[in-house]
């Protein structure tokens, strides 16, 4: 009896096994069926295309939360555009990096199309640096149009003055495409329309008169081109063309009337600083002769009591003292005629 126990103990165990090891293997079996399920369509469309890309791969993109389908099919865009060289290690770095996978992959395209210079690295580090390299492609291929100065800006042409004193007012329109080895810490728009517009108004500066700016516009272009103002930027210039030609003001005339107003008014400084020393003279003057009249009168004062005197010490008799009063009367009379007849001459 106790072996006949054993024996179903025994028979009972290994069907609780079987059991649970076919329920491990129905588990493992649904797990690998719905990772196939997922991924198959992926996978079948990457296997069609010969674009080399394994379930494992998917699976380890689920691991690493990479989206898989931009992967794929920006693989299978890649080898149908005979670029297979970027393998779909590369693609998973840029992603993780947060770059742009599609834009880039489309660039790469249409720059291996175009015959361009343009390799994965370069065109993700052109991507991670914050610049569009699609549109730096399409500009490569299609040269853009920049206005000078900027139309969205309040300044509406660049202003200049030719060596004659006329103002010049020019716009111009600035042909540039994309210069891909430089794009990376390459300056951008902005940089170019200021170097055009210096270029322009040194161009118009050096010309002797604004009538052969107008007669020649083409001369600004010339100038400005042979400067060389694409250097350091991420541009090539392909054209300056001048599209306004304005005159301005004669800011010549306007400077010259502006320093004849000053030098007018630093004249008149100097005529009216000279005026007031003349005044100060004349007053220092004045005070010297009532200084020396003073001095006349204290002299007059003296004379009675010297007279006094010498009548005390018997060197003046009363004869000589009337004859002296007698000189004073003549000479008083022929003052008082002259005066006269001074006043007649005048009213005459």
């Amino acid at each position: 009896m106790d072996g006949m126990t054993d024996l179903l103990i025994a028979q009972s165990n290994k069907s609780l096994m079987t059991w649970i090891g076919l329920g491990v293997i129905i588990v493992v079996g649904l797990v690998i069926f719905g990772i196939i399920a997922q991924f198959f369509g992926l996978w079948l469309q990457a296997f069609m295309s010969r674009a080399n890309v394994g379930f494992t791969d998917l699976i380890g993109m689920r691991l690493r939360k990479v989206d898989a389908r931009t992967i794929v099919l920006s693989r299978i865009q890649l080898v149908k555009a005979g670029i297979p060289e970027v393998s779909v290690n590369d693609l998973e770095s840029h992603f993780l990096a947060r770059g742009r996978v599609p834009n880039v992959v489309n660039a790469l395209v249409a720059a291996n199309r175009a015959n361009l210079a343009l390799d994965w690295k370069k065109a993700c580090a052109i991507d991670l640096a914050g610049r569009d390299v699609l549109e730096a492609i399409h500009t490569s291929v299609h040269p853009k149009v920049i206005d000078c100065p900027d139309s969205s800006g309040t300044k509406k042409s660049i202003d200049a003055v030719a060596k004659d004193g006329i103002q010049v007012k020019a716009r111009a329109r600035v042909t540039v495409r994309t210069n891909i080895q430089q794009l990376i810490g390459g300056a951008g728009e902005e940089t170019v329309i200021a170097r055009v517009g210096e270029g322009i108004v040194t161009a118009i500066g050096s010309s002797e008169s604004y009538k052969a700016v107008l007669e020649n516009p083409d001369l600004i272009s010339r100038r400005v081109l042979e400067k060389g103002l694409d250097a350091g930027t991420a541009f090539e210039i392909l054209s300056i063309d001048i599209a306004d030609v304005d005159v301005g003001e004669n800011v010549g005339a306007k400077l010259q009337a502006d320093q004849a107003e000053a030098d007018k008014r630093r004249y008149q400084a100097e005529a009216e600083k000279r005026r007031a020393m003349a005044v100060a003279r004349e007053a220092e003057m004045s005070a010297s002769v009532e200084e020396n009249r003073a001095k006349v009168v204290l002299a007059e004062a003296e004379v009675p009591l010297a007279i006094a005197e010498s009548f005390r010490s018997g060197h003046l008799g009363v004869m000589d003292y009337y004859r002296l009063q007698n000189i004073q009367s003549d000479t008083g009379m022929r003052d008082s005629i002259a005066r006269t007849d001074d006043k007649n001459d005048k009213k005459t």
